[in-house]
């Protein structure tokens, strides 16, 4: 009988039963809606920082597009030297103009999202509007610069001006306002495709 209860207590203290390890409490796995929180939380704050990026392009657009306008509205040298004498840059005024009038539309409009957290228009309507409109703004700036520059150079090549130089400097606003409205065009892109909506 000794013998039988010897074996079993080797063979008890031979293969211990090891206590269930408690989870850890340092890294606990998060829950299906901690997750969700998490993500939601994610979004707004990255959907606030495209608005404020936004705004903050669209705002240099305006400064950009009302310089080029103002400089090339007020370009008046001598006789035969006045923008309005020359197609190219009366294309570059009319056009920083409609860029002036968009980006001032914009940057009102998102003010006023920002400040009241209401929306002017629906969400879907919006994001069309931002995308369609700054690409075709983009594209219109960019096609202005670009019809003006050559006859910028002939009167450069011609006689350095003042004339040519207030043009120049109109075409280069023009430019950077194009840039600025280009990478809001992307933004609003990459935020059109990322809408749950569509």
């Amino acid at each position: 009988m000794s013998t039988l209860e010897d074996t079993e207590a080797k063979n008890h203290v031979q293969s211990p039963t090891a206590p269930p390890v408690p989870p850890s409490v340092e890294n606990p796995t998060p829950t299906t809606e901690e997750t969700g929180v998490t993500g939601i939380v994610q979004r707004w704050e990255r959907d606030d920082l495209f608005k404020k990026g936004l705004l903050a392009l669209r705002g240099l657009a305006l400064i950009f597009s009302l310089i080029s306008f103002i400089v090339m509205a007020s370009n008046s040298q001598g006789d035969w030297r006045k923008f309005d004498r020359f197609e190219e840059y009366r294309y570059v005024l009319a056009i920083a103009i409609l860029s002036t009038l968009y980006t001032v539309a914009q940057v009102f409009r998102q003010i006023q999202e920002l400040s009241t957290g209401k929306n002017l228009l629906q969400r879907k309507t919006a994001s069309l509007i931002d995308f369609f409109g700054d690409q075709i703004m983009a594209y219109l700036l960019m096609s202005s610069a670009s019809s003006a520059v050559p006859l910028t150079n002939r009167l450069r090549e011609s006689a350095d001006t003042i004339f040519s130089d207030s043009s120049a400097a109109a075409i280069s606003m023009s430019f950077m306002a194009f840039l600025c409205l280009g990478a809001s065009a992307m933004i609003s892109g990459y935020k059109l495709s990322t809408q749950p909506y569509i």
